[in-house]
């Protein structure tokens, strides 16, 4: 599945609560190690969530990323690529829950 038959879906998800495309932009950035034009340039080539995350360089801290989605434990997950895909999925709720920038960077700046 590509990653942008996702995307709108994050995107409305965080502007449904107020917060910005930019927003989620530099969050899927800060966990993938992409800069702003890689991003769209996955975006706009359909890059598929298995090559997104095989190209990424994961940031340091995304191990610390813990909690529930779609019922499962995201540091309990064995497979690293799903746990990847849970990681982004976990911040985007985040994000739309009002989470601190900080804080779902896990203290980054």
């Amino acid at each position: 599945m590509p990653v942008a038959a996702v995307y709108p879906h994050y995107v409305a998800k965080v502007e449904k609560k107020r917060h910005t495309v930019d927003e989620l932009d530099e969050l899927i950035c800060w966990l993938t190690g992409y800069s702003p034009a890689e991003l769209q340039a996955h975006l706009e080539a359909e890059t598929t969530f298995k090559d997104f995350f095989a190209g990424a360089k994961l940031n340091d801290n995304a191990h610390l990323i813990t909690g529930v989605i779609c019922g499962v434990r995201v540091e309990e997950i064995e497979d690293p690529f799903m746990q990847q895909v849970r990681y982004l999925d976990k911040i985007v709720d985040e994000l739309a829950r009002g989470k601190k920038m900080s804080s779902i960077k896990r203290g980054a700046s």
